[in-house]
């Protein structure tokens, strides 16, 4: 009771402070621009369903309301926290792509941390049993292949399975202006893509959950109890750079913007800037014509210390100050051409990241960009039809 009564207490004075209104609003501007509310920040919408209720987060180092954690904000609310799920690249953000995330004890907040990258990708009934809700809250960049929302899956349909309350906590998707790329296919399921959509997916985590739920993409159809808790004053047009980069070769804006079109390589042997300070923002490889931009990756603690090709010099292409287009098969296109030993330039996985496994041989066919994307059209006009049923947002500012 004493809990619930912080909670009902610290509702009433957000109510009181957010209905203020100026003595005079002789000084208002005629447009007000309406501020961004993220979904872990609508107090008054959630913390009636999660009072009296035992709680864990999937949350890591993006989960940041302001200069506060997630995981702090809620400590201090009176929350029963019980424990953290922990994604790809750990709790605090520290592990490398690919690397194995432990599970253990945060030493700030004395929380158990539950691995759910390394072998064990799915909470099991153990690991729910003394929860009610589960709820999600972590910054994704709106790419198939970004795993954060193969985690986001696994809770769901773990939560469907065990019948635990699951909430998403929505937040911007920095490329959530398009939509563009060909439809996985199914031979091609992994935890770098579990669902028939395309590489860029123009959803947020709450539409794309509200999707995986409604379609049946659980295990066997399951139906996860799911609630959104969605933005205010939010549309998909809406420019948004993350104050925390989402993970460790994520820096910036720029390397987000990026992503989908440079992820193509990490299947090839051209080096896209892991083991730089400028990851996903430059393309090269040892072999190319010594008069281009070049690079050296090198072993960097928490973004890679093993990179591709490290310790040598890379010539390529530096795309930190261009304008960062949509998705582009053109700079796979050209290397592929510079590369000299064309039967190994696709290494094995490739068809993981593409998601189909025409690809390939459409690119060693020389067909252009042009006529590779009229083979992805008519999958790809099917998503977009079912993908406005579970648009939350306008595309555009109203």
């Amino acid at each position: 009771m004493k809990q619930t009564s912080l909670i009902l207490t610290f509702l009433v004075i957000f109510s009181f402070c957010s209905n203020q209104t100026p003595e005079s609003d002789t000084a208002l501007p005629a447009v007000i621009e309406q501020p961004l509310v993220l979904g872990a920040e609508r107090f008054d919408t959630y913390l009636p369903l999660i009072a009296d209720r035992s709680v864990a987060l999937a949350v890591n180092h993006s989960s940041m309301l302001g200069d506060t954690h997630l995981v702090d904000t809620l400590l201090n609310l009176g929350i029963n926290i019980r424990k953290v799920f922990a994604p790809e690249h750990g709790f605090r953000g520290a592990q490398e792509a690919g690397e194995t995330v432990e599970s253990g004890i945060d030493p700030h907040t004395s929380l158990p941390i539950v691995s759910l990258y390394g072998s064990n990708k799915k909470p099991t009934e153990e690991q729910l049993a003394d929860i009610d809700v589960v709820i999600f809250d972590i910054q994704d960049v709106g790419a198939r292949f970004f795993t954060y929302i193969s985690t986001m899956h696994y809770l769901m349909e773990a939560c469907a399975e065990h019948n635990k309350t699951m909430i998403v906590f929505d937040r911007p998707n920095p490329n959530g202006d398009y939509v563009d790329g060909p439809i996985l296919e199914e031979e091609h399921q992994s935890f770098i893509g579990m669902h028939p959509i395309p590489i860029v997916h123009g959803l947020t985590v709450a539409e794309l959950a509200l999707m995986i739920n409604q379609e049946g993409w659980l295990s066997g159809g399951l139906k996860c109890k799911l609630e959104t808790i969605p933005m205010e004053n939010y549309h998909h047009d809406l420019r948004y750079e993350p104050p925390v980069k989402p993970s460790p070769n994520l820096p910036n804006y720029q390397s987000i913007r990026l992503y989908p079109s440079l992820c193509f390589f990490e299947r090839t042997p051209i080096s896209l800037g892991r083991g730089t300070q400028f990851p996903f923002q430059v393309y090269g490889n040892p072999e190319f014509d010594q008069s281009l931009f070049s690079f050296t990756p090198t072993g960097i603690p928490g973004m890679d210390n093993n990179p591709k090709h490290k310790d040598k010099t890379c010539y390529g292409w530096d795309l930190r100050e261009i304008e960062a287009p949509p998705l582009t098969l053109s700079y796979l296109l050209d290397a592929y051409q510079l590369y000299q030993d064309k039967e190994s330039f696709f290494m094995n996985g490739f068809n993981l990241r593409s998601g189909y496994s025409g690809l390939i041989d459409q690119i060693k066919q020389g067909l252009t960009e042009e006529e590779i994307r009229e083979t992805w059209k008519p999958e790809l006009e099917k998503y977009k039809n079912l993908r406005k049923k579970y648009l939350l947002y306008p595309e555009s500012a109203p």
